[in-house]
């Protein structure tokens, strides 16, 4: 390229292409858009095919979208976004950092990072944010790669540490059929984002046991009362709960058939071992990750969460999958929770 991308998209995963797909292929106004895989092997079989087969198949790659393995090529960039998995997003900030990126950053990623202690978890941008010297955010909310990739429409909002850059992410992102709205909710948007792959487990496991779409709905109802509790304990807003980072997402995973939290739950019903349902699914399901987080900021904020854990101990193995749904669905409900 003969001058540096407007738009570095980090991270050549399914959601990672296919918002570099929808920057590139832009009608108007389209940004200078660099795709960057973490293997030259990877940037090769998508130069040639002018696809990404691997993790977003069928969806041709816009002749303009430039693709690189190269993480400084994001050094000139006004805008990084990372792609990647959450548990992967310190070591990938860290290597832009050592590679002189110095742009304002957000991620696509959704759960929970490591703190300071074994077991204990906290949201991305209190890790990121004292590290990174412009400021940072996520965009988050209904949405499945294959279906933004396709031009489907699609409504997502940015949240970040400082208001200009969710206005400039949502503003870069925002077009054609991608709608993007801003928050200044960024605690709100994380939690949200997190515990709702943890209850899309729950869905999936009531619905392959058969217990029907009612089931399903007040799983899904209670749900949402939990986010919203550690939202607000974690100091966030109980209304951006209710918007497209909450409910719009949360319903979206729990009943989509291309969610991948929601599969975990389906092949626990059906009694496949975690280890090859993981395997099978040849992406990661953020969900198995962020249950057992989630309760330990629980534990933290004293915030009762009965399905979150009740899901962490199934996927730990502890709590057989009938019993635990049958348990939530018998359990009385506390004043506020209906």
């Amino acid at each position: 390229m003969t001058e540096g991308p407007r738009v570095a998209v980090v991270g050549a995963g399914a959601w990672g292409t296919a918002i570099a797909c929808h920057l590139a292929a832009r009608a108007h106004a389209a940004p200078r858009v660099v795709l960057v895989a973490r293997s030259t092997a990877d940037v090769d079989a998508m130069r040639l095919a002018r696809r990404n087969e691997h993790y977003l198949p069928g969806v041709a790659l816009p002749e303009s979208l430039a693709l690189s393995d190269d993480l400084s090529t994001a050094r000139h960039a006004e805008l990084v976004v990372t792609a990647t998995p959450i548990g992967a997003l310190e070591s990938v900030v860290d290597a832009l950092a050592a590679a002189g990126v110095r742009a304002p950053l957000v991620w696509l990623s959704k759960g929970f990072v490591a703190a300071e202690f074994p077991g204990d978890a906290a949201l991305a941008h209190r890790r990121i944010a004292p590290r990174w010297r412009a400021p940072v955010g996520v965009v988050s909310g209904p949405s499945f790669a294959g279906e933004v990739a396709r031009g489907l429409p699609t409504a997502l909002v940015a949240a970040a540490t400082d208001a200009g850059l969710a206005s400039r992410a949502a503003a870069l992102l925002r077009g054609d059929t991608l709608r993007v709205y801003e928050t200044d909710d960024l605690i709100g948007v994380e939690v949200a984002g997190a515990v709702k792959n943890v209850l899309a487990i729950a869905a999936g496991l009531s619905d392959g046991l058969g217990y029907g779409h009612d089931a399903r709905a007040a799983l899904v109802t209670r749900g949402l009362a939990e986010i919203s509790r550690l939202a607000v304990a974690e100091g966030g807003r109980r209304e951006t709960l209710m918007g497209l980072a909450g409910l719009g997402d949360l319903v979206l995973t729990c009943t989509g058939d291309a969610s991948r939290n929601r599969q975990v739950g389906l092949g626990l019903a059906h009694g496949r071992r975690l280890d090859a349902i993981l395997a099978a699914l040849g992406h990661v399901a953020e969900g198995v990750y962020a249950a057992r987080a989630a309760c330990a900021l629980a534990r933290r904020h004293a915030v009762d969460m009965p399905i979150t854990d009740a899901i962490a101990r199934v996927l730990d193995g502890t709590l057989p999958v009938r019993e635990a749904v049958e348990s939530l669905l018998r359990r009385e409900a506390k004043a506020g929770e209906g």
